[in-house]
């Protein structure tokens, strides 16, 4: 069986990550990136600038923080499993997702811009993960106290948008 073809196992990821990897459908992890690129890249290029500014509710994020937020995260955790892939050692930090938003500026980012963003960050993915030698899908790290493999870390990433996409279209209004 291709390594990179079947959902990570229980032991590969921290439980709370499961939340994503749970959303990703299918076995095939690139061909579920490379639709999901389109897709997302497509969601974005419906989201006016006036509508980009908007909060469900006080204190929460407005579209343009959600969509930094689902750029940045990309970059970490792409980071993760190419450390990983690439067999270095030592434990990687968590990344505190509050403080990285408010200190990156995103409101002040045209909407059409983070979806340029995201098509390029996801293009860069998808070059690293079509990349990986087989056996790099089964090498494991530690990231944020927890244990974590290449194959979850790509898993991860597409569940994680999965998810905030879910998020735009119910509590935003977005479609």
């Amino acid at each position: 069986m291709n390594t990179m073809s079947h959902k990570p196992a229980r032991d590969e990821a921290a439980e709370y990550f499961w939340t994503y990897i749970n959303t990703v459908e299918g076995d095939d992890i690139v061909a579920s990136l490379s639709r999901q690129t389109a897709e997302f890249t497509a969601f974005l290029g419906r989201i006016s600038e006036e509508a980009s500014h908007a909060r469900y509710e006080p204190g929460k994020w407005s579209v343009r923080e959600a969509v930094g937020h689902i750029n940045d995260s990309e970059r970490v955790f792409a980071y993760r499993a190419l450390w990983f892939a690439r067999g270095l050692s030592g434990g990687l930090p968590s990344m505190d997702q509050d403080v990285c938003v408010a200190n990156a500026g995103h409101e002040t980012v045209e909407m059409a811009k983070l979806a340029t963003e995201f098509g390029a960050v996801r293009a860069a993915t998808m070059a690293m993960v079509k990349s990986l030698p087989e056996e790099a899908w089964d090498q494991r790290g530690v990231s944020s106290g927890n244990p974590l493999s290449v194959r979850a870390a790509v898993w991860i990433m597409c569940g994680h948008v999965e998810h905030h996409t879910r998020i735009l279209r119910e509590r935003y209004g977005l479609s």
